[in-house]
């Protein structure tokens, strides 16, 4: 599979500009995702605070990974995503203060745990050269 590019994720999503995090979608299947990027080191990054990017956030990178995964499956169908609410975050784990200072590329894989019409439920998982530096779930309801 070619690699799926920042511009055709801001088209799956409604994240966009600075807000889109993920610069590439690696590899995906009907039931999980993997997506790369680069930009948690930009010095615009809007999520920034006092100058640093905290790991938090990575809780929004393993949210926008849901919303890129259901972009595309509804893509495939011919259709586009129902926009998404995110109301839980479970068993969320960092092993990192913060993501600004990291070297290398931050990599997600996403699976889907559960989906209904009224929502989905998926597990992130985040690692930077290699180590797992954020794992959870996370829960979205399909706006009314």
């Amino acid at each position: 599979m070619n690699p799926i590019d920042r511009s055709t994720i801001e088209s799956l999503i409604p994240h966009a500009g600075l807000m889109s995090l993920w610069d590439r979608v690696d590899d995906w299947t009907d039931t999980s995702i993997v997506l790369s990027t680069d930009r948690h080191r930009d010095i615009d990054h809007p999520l920034r605070s006092g100058e640093r990017l905290r790991a938090v956030h990575l809780c929004e990178y393993g949210a926008q990974s849901m919303a890129v995964h259901g972009g595309l499956r509804a893509a495939q169908r011919g259709a586009t995503a129902p926009p998404g609410l995110l109301v839980a975050l479970r068993a969320v784990e960092l092993s990192v203060d913060r993501i600004d200072t990291l070297p290398h590329a931050l990599v997600c894989e996403a699976t889907v745990l559960v989906e209904a019409d009224s929502g989905w439920q998926y597990a992130f998982r985040i690692h930077h050269d290699d180590v797992l530096i954020a794992h959870g779930r996370a829960a979205v309801m399909v706006r009314p």
